[in-house]
């Protein structure tokens, strides 16, 4: 039972963190809410499940539609401070405008112009190519209204973005993002120089003016190994706001780096490290990512 347990785990909590993060756009709810989740499945009949990874996504999304519908219940009014982040004075105005902004927009979107059905279909549907039958029944209303809602999501989210630089990414670049993040996850080191281009370049922000800068995936993919993959204890999560792919970065729930992904095709073409703690901190406030680490 600990071992069937312990395999939901490592196969099913990245894929529900990203669908509770969508959904609730804050990090640390997302977290709890994908622990919740799984402490259910502790007390459940293992034997009476047939598809785990499909009845802990139910038990999730089922979850983060409670806290949606909670928090309409008890409206709370936005501080325009959130995501400021302070003393900003050493970053770069222009990178904390496309970090920033991007995200802040995005979660705005989300957050503040859905219903919680329309953002769950939505996210189920358009994010995550889930089938309305299946988002039916976990927001418990038929497939065509399903539809409906999904519908009015989208309009919902064209009407905001009209001039802004936020965009729902394609299908396509999901793909590459979550085969970078699959490969850094158990280790296929060769399975991440499949997805990063032959003349890729790398480059890290640490801060205090200190840069990494490394060329050709011979070189970048095992760097990126040494920094995301297994026994690094970092969680990856994507986050897309813009036309290029972010992933952040977890460890025990604090916000270690933003990634930044260029995509061309099927391969990522540049990479974007963002480690340094003064431009992080606002970011982690404002998608609950706690205290950087």
């Amino acid at each position: 039972m600990t071992d069937r347990l312990d395999a939901a785990f490592s196969d099913h909590r990245r894929h529900l963190l990203d669908i509770a993060f969508r959904m609730l756009g804050n990090l640390a709810e997302a977290e709890d809410v994908v622990q919740e989740a799984f402490s259910r499945l502790v007390v459940a009949d293992l034997d009476a499940i047939d598809d785990v990874g499909g009845w802990l996504v139910v038990v999730t999304t089922r979850l983060c539609l409670d806290r949606l519908r909670s928090q309409r219940r008890r409206p709370v009014v936005l501080d325009p401070s959130v995501g400021s982040g302070g003393d900003m004075s050493t970053a770069d105005p222009a990178e904390r405008l496309t970090l920033d902004d991007q995200i802040r927009v995005a979660l705005h979107v989300m957050l503040e112009r859905l219903t919680p059905a329309e953002r769950t279909a939505f996210v189920l549907h358009d994010v995550f190519q889930y089938p309305f039958d299946a988002i039916a029944e976990i927001v418990g209303r038929s497939p065509a209204a399903c539809r409906q809602l999904a519908s009015r999501a989208r309009r919902a989210i064209a009407d905001e973005a009209t001039g802004s630089r936020f965009v729902v990414e394609s299908s396509e670049q999901r793909r590459v993002v979550e085969r970078f993040i699959s490969a850094c996850a158990v280790g296929d080191i060769d399975g991440l120089l499949e997805v990063l281009d032959p003349q890729i370049a790398g480059e890290g922000d640490l801060g205090g003016g200190r840069k990494r800068v490394a060329v050709g995936r011979d070189v970048v993919g095992p760097q990126v190994m040494g920094f995301f993959g297994p026994g690094t204890d970092v969680t990856l999560v994507p986050l897309h706001t813009g036309d290029d792919a972010h992933v952040v970065a977890l460890r025990a729930g604090h916000l270690v780096s933003l990634v930044t992904l260029t995509v061309d095709g099927e391969r990522v073409t540049h990479i974007h490290a963002l480690v340094d703690p003064v431009k992080l901190a606002p970011i982690a406030d404002t998608i609950g990512g706690g205290a950087v680490g």
